[in-house]
């Protein structure tokens, strides 16, 4: 049966639960031509409570069937973020191609936190905890140990090891093992490097070719709970070498990279296994700063687009790109293009479009003599959200001052700014408009922005807007978009 979607507020193409509460993406594994996709899930309440595994399959990464929870809380604790693997040679001894999912328990009386494992032998139907739970205890003296994500590294010689990444405190230990099960620490990283200025979560590795070279590069990406760029919880990432013990960091030890300079993008994990050239992931499309009050009220918490994330060479160094995944396409029900529009200075363009559900790409022309140019979403004269560009300063913004519902936070009400140095004569705006959120990919996706919005209103006109001087559109389209399919197994 499909989910009925009657909540004004319920995103419908983005990735939410039924009811009850939802957190980080975990898990995330694709196996028989199944994306797979747990999650952080309290099903008896709105707010996070006793952490359960929720989980659902696609065959798209659009369209979603949610299935029975996969990990309920027992003796040992919560079952708190981790990541799965397909154990290909059955090297734990499980059973063949078993579906192995790594995740921390969590006890509420002592806060101690391990890793422990479970496995499944009908492509996560039913699970198995481990009856030797947990593979890696508590560490002395550290409060913060969790979210294991686990990856094969092979080496020159056609040998490999599993390597399992782990957040502890403000860095990340390795562990190595060959049967999943005996794990042996490597290496750790952190500390001093990149952003220190909340707890280190949601670790995340992966290996990357750079765009134009035969050179490859790793990438380390880890959550952050506060201080990222829109004030609250973030992504960073670090790009550098593994030799399958430890990482090192190519860039000072001082440079902060953010994967996502909007509100609302945590806990970003990457899917394993996926036999694509593509590496693909997607995150947990909230703040913990005002996570626990967004105003929806049968459920909280949705996941952002699934994205490609790619690496190019840029005059600053290596650098992480992202793009919406080309199985989104499928929404798109109707397209209106316009060519060689001129905004008049101090005007607005108000294109003769309908609906809720958008994707739009635009392309600009920079002209220096205006102080800003962009546009809004969900806009009439009280309440708008605004994407904006300020070619002077090199300023690409978003600003959601007026977007709707924003009393349930006072950090809510904000507008979040990045400088964009690359700016040369066009600057393109590929933007997606859900229910109640936007995505921004700005110049196929050097920078994005990942936002909640929680409109009051109904008007959903764009308005691309030209303040100081006028503004070419050299192109525009725009597509209507059908909600996706979100299905409940029987």
């Amino acid at each position: 049966m499909n989910m009925e979607f009657s909540e004004p507020l319920r995103p419908l193409y983005h990735f939410s639960v039924p009811k009850g509460w939802l957190n980080d993406p975990n898990g995330m594994v694709y196996y028989d031509g199944e994306y797979h996709l747990f999650y952080q899930y309290y099903p008896h309440d709105t707010v996070w409570g006793p952490m359960h595994w929720g989980h659902a399959v696609s065959t798209d990464m659009v369209n979603w069937t949610h299935l029975p929870i996969a990990l309920y809380p027992d003796d040992l604790g919560y079952i708190f973020s981790g990541g799965a693997v397909i154990d290909w040679h059955n090297t734990a001894g499980f059973g063949a191609e078993a579906l192995v999912v790594f995740y921390t328990y969590h006890d509420p009386k002592t806060e101690n936190q391990s890793q422990a494992l479970a496995y499944s032998l009908d492509n996560g139907r039913s699970w198995t905890k481990y009856e030797g739970n947990p593979v890696i205890p508590t560490p002395r003296n550290l409060k913060n140990f969790r979210d294991p994500k686990v990856l094969w590294y092979e080496d020159e010689n056609g040998g490999g090891h599993w390597v399992m990444i782990v957040a502890a405190g403000d860095a990340v230990s390795f562990y190595t093992s060959h049967d999943l099960i005996n794990w042996q620490i490597s290496s750790q990283f952190g500390f001093d490097q990149g952003a220190t200025t909340g707890v280190w979560e949601t670790p995340d590795m992966f290996k990357l070719a750079v765009q134009n070279s035969q050179e490859t590069r790793w990438i380390l990406t880890v959550g952050l709970g506060e201080g990222a760029p829109a004030g609250g919880s973030g992504m960073q990432y670090f790009v550098g070498t593994f030799d399958g013990a430890a990482f090192l960091n190519e860039n000072p030890k001082e440079k902060v990279l953010w994967a996502d300079y909007g509100a609302d993008f945590y806990a970003a994990q990457s899917w394993s296994d996926t036999k694509d050239t593509r590496q693909l992931w997607l995150a947990w499309m909230n703040d913990w700063r005002y996570a626990l009050k967004i105003p929806t009220t049968t459920w909280r918490g949705s996941m952002t687009l699934p994205r490609e994330a790619r690496l190019t060479q840029h005059a600053a160094g290596i650098r992480m790109v992202q793009s919406p995944i080309k199985e989104l396409e499928q929404l798109r029900l109707e397209g209106n293009s316009w060519q060689d529009v001129t905004i008049l200075a101090n005007s607005e363009f108000v294109p003769d479009v309908s609906g809720r559900l958008l994707e739009i790409v635009a392309n600009l022309e920079v002209n220096v003599d205006a102080s800003e140019f962009g546009v809004r979403v969900y806009s009439n004269p009280e309440e708008f959200t605004t994407v904006g560009i300020q070619p002077d300063e090199q300023i690409i913004y978003v600003d959601r001052t007026h977007a709707g519902i924003s009393t349930f936070h006072e950090s809510f009400c904000e507008a979040h700014r990045v400088e964009h140095v690359d700016f040369g004569k066009k600057v393109q705006l590929h933007l997606f408009v859900d229910s109640s959120s936007i995505e921004l990919f700005v110049d196929d996706g050097v920078i994005t922005f990942s936002e909640r919005i929680f409109p009051n209103s109904s008007d959903f006109h764009l308005r691309f807007f030209a303040v100081g001087a006028d503004i070419a559109i050299k192109d525009l389209d725009i597509f209507l978009l059908d909600g996706a399919n979100f299905l409940l197994s029987s």
